[in-house]
């Protein structure tokens, strides 16, 4: 007699309703980020001193500060993040019976990317990496985060992306582009990494060395013996205009050469705005000095913009087909 199981079979309603799940782990993901640079814009890094996963030493901390109640929650919400994309790789092999489909596959990285956040965030405590370090090593792990983090979030959209597909019954094709504009995707993705790495430089700078006026963060950066993260905060700024205006000019073309009207609806036209907006609010958090509300809010949406971005380039729309 054959007791095997037999193989669910793919329903558009569970992919459907998958597909919802997967955009609000997404979007609570996105919270949490913001959650880990409110850490960051605080100097909370050492609420919980320098255990992990434990609270200073502690599973609930007892008559804690406002940092170990800032760090606290991070830690908290990061693991409820862990196990909704957990969850999402378990439902996922549920909705999706192929082992090799695109939004299994997704899963899986997404697992991967949250585990490694898990791992970056315990060094940065365990190192002492935090609060007030100046180090070039905290610039290179704070960089690395960010880098991972957009992994993260990249392969989070294509597995939600990929299953809302799948249940309006539309094809897949792995999400890669057209080979005519793969190598200016990967560029454009590319530098988008690096600015975001340069991002977050700039903020620990921001963080670490207040200025009361524009005038005077511009000669703490120009002084002959500035610290290296004042030097290098110019960086961002100038690579934000140069990507944001290249990017941008790329995008309108593409759709351009095709038909002018479809833009309106189009996700270029949305990762355009997005540029567009960010680059106002990049240069008001510059002249307002980086408050933290802005700080936030610029991160926020520079991650809407790496969302939208991987959104336009990927699937079967038609900027894909020059």
């Amino acid at each position: 007699m054959n007791h095997e199981r037999p193989s669910p079979e793919f329903s558009k309603e569970n992919a459907l309703r998958f597909s919802k799940f997967a955009w609000g782990a997404l979007a609570f993901t996105l919270l949490v980020i913001l959650w880990g640079a409110l850490v960051r814009a605080t100097g909370s890094g050492a609420g919980c001193g320098s255990h992990w996963p434990l609270c200073n030493g502690e599973v609930l901390p007892q008559e804690p500060g406002t940092h170990t109640l800032i760090e606290f929650a991070h830690r908290t919400t990061s693991g409820l993040s862990l196990l909704v994309v957990v969850v999402l790789a378990w439902w996922s092999r549920r909705v999706f019976p192929d082992h090799s489909h695109f939004v299994r596959r997704m899963a899986r990285l997404s697992v991967i990317g949250m585990l490694l956040e898990a791992a970056l965030g315990a060094g940065l405590v365990l190192l002492e990496l935090v609060a007030h370090d100046k180090s070039v090593t905290r610039a290179i792990s704070i960089s690395l985060h960010l880098v991972n983090t957009s992994f993260l979030t990249a392969s989070m959209t294509l597995l939600a992306a990929g299953a809302e597909r799948s249940a309006q019954g539309l094809p897949l094709r792995a999400f890669w582009p057209h080979p005519q504009l793969r190598k200016r995707v990967l560029i454009s993705l590319g530098a988008f990494l690096l600015l975001g790495a340069a991002g977050a430089i700039t903020a620990l700078g921001d963080t670490l060395f207040k200025a009361s006026s524009l005038a005077e963060g511009i000669q703490m950066d120009l002084a002959p013996n500035a610290h290296f993260l004042l030097r290098l905060r110019v960086v961002h700024p100038a690579l934000a205009v140069l990507w944001g205006v290249l990017t941008m000019g790329w995008l309108m073309s593409l759709r351009f050469r095709q038909d002018p009207g479809v833009l309106k609806t189009h996700p270029a036209r949305t990762t355009a705005l997005l540029l567009l907006a960010n680059l106002v609010l990049g240069a008001t958090n510059l002249l307002l000095l980086a408050p933290t509300f802005l700080q936030l809010a610029h991160l926020l949406m520079a991650n809407l913009i790496w969302i939208s971005l991987i959104v336009t380039v990927s699937g079967d729309e038609p900027i894909l087909e020059n």
